[in-house]
């Protein structure tokens, strides 16, 4: 029987099967381990330009091109050393918001675009929403991607590192998924770049047409809250999407965002500080969760991918104890893991010590 709303969607949306977030609890006393946020607050530069805000200019329509947090990426040096500027950017509302429009812009309509088939929720759903034919490629027994699958396509989308396995491809195979689809655009979604051992993919965008990268500040920069993310390609890439953008929503990006987001990125200094201590913390929390017995994958990301012979028991105590993690039910080869966000070094300690007690078969402790 049809529901009230099902009898007013359009049928295409009748169809999608939305992407699941994690649970945000309302509470206090949670440690928040299931959606990768940075566990450490943003730049201070950022509270400092937030008190300085002529609010008199929240009347006006923000600056749709992002001028100032163009200008404020490029001054932080990576895109200069790649040979590139201000016009190989492009800024939106999270990195969703630009894998969405390069969707629309890229694939829609179009059939074969590869993607690996245990990765980011949201690629079937957009691939769904814009028509667009997906064909998941396996992932190997080790979730390893195989570069050499990844040809003919007509498009080609991968995050790197792959989420929930946090495993990186290196800079050799990327190019080589590149040569292997000249005629689609390989979007390359760096959500995690700022943890990996593995080199961005910019270095290449000089060289390949059909390269396109995404990124957020959510994760890199504690700017979840603001949804701020950038895509960097070749200038006719950046037209595509800003040809899709200005179809749906030519101001996007709000101007508290556009100056939050200039004032993070530039503070190179607390960047390198907040992700290497997230880097040390979580080879510290693999390296304990070994000394236990469990399977931890090498991360590359700001989370660890962990196996449980019944992780959906882990994943209960865990709640009891006021922990989230994150845990799926399919598609088929994750019911044993879960997927935990790295967070400050006392609630990895929290962590650490519940999931010993859960292994030891010690009671939940009473909330």
């Amino acid at each position: 029987m049809k529901t009230l709303c099902d009898k007013f969607l359009s049928a295409k949306v009748r169809r999608l099967s939305p992407y699941v977030a994690g649970l945000q609890p309302r509470e206090d006393g949670w440690i928040k381990l299931n959606t990768n946020e940075n566990p450490y607050p943003p730049s201070p530069r950022v509270g400092e330009v937030l008190h300085k805000i002529d609010t008199s200019r929240l009347r006006l329509y923000p600056d749709a091109e992002s001028g100032d947090l163009k200008r404020a990426i490029a001054a932080a040096g990576e895109l200069f050393e790649a040979g590139l500027c201000e016009e190989n950017l492009f800024c939106a509302n999270s990195a969703d918001d630009v894998l969405a429009l390069a969707y629309m812009a890229f694939f829609s309509g179009k059939d074969k675009i590869l993607t690996p088939d245990i990765s980011y929720g949201f690629y079937p759903v957009w691939g769904e929403m814009h028509d667009a034919g997906m064909e998941f490629v396996p992932i190997g027994a080790d979730f390893s991607i195989d570069a050499g699958a990844y040809k003919n396509g007509n498009g080609v989308v991968i995050a790197n590192p792959n989420a929930p396995t946090s495993l990186a491809l290196p800079l050799a195979d990327i190019e080589r998924i590149l040569q292997q689809n000249p005629d689609g655009v390989v979007i390359i979604d760096e959500t995690y770049i700022a943890f990996a051992r593995e080199g961005s993919a910019v270095a290449l965008v000089g060289r390949y047409k059909n390269l396109l990268i995404t990124r957020t500040f959510s994760k890199s920069h504690g700017l979840a809250g603001l949804r701020v993310g950038y895509a960097i390609g070749q200038p006719h890439l950046i037209d595509g999407l800003r040809r899709a953008r200005d179809a749906f929503n030519s101001y996007p990006l709000d101007l508290l965002a556009q100056t939050c987001a200039a004032a993070a990125v530039s503070d190179r200094d607390y960047f390198i500080e907040t992700t290497g201590k997230i880097i040390a913390t979580r080879e510290r929390v693999i390296a304990e969760l070994r000394k236990m017995g469990c399977r931890v994958i090498s991360s590359q990301a700001n989370f660890i991918f962990m196996e449980s012979s019944d992780a959906s028991a882990l994943y209960d105590f865990l709640c009891e104890n006021k922990i989230l993690t994150r845990h799926w039910n399919k598609p088929p080869g994750l019911e044993n893991f879960l997927r935990v966000s790295i967070g400050t070094d006392d609630e990895m300690e929290g962590f650490l010590q519940c999931v010993n007690r859960f292994l030891n078969g010690e009671p939940t402790k009473p909330l």
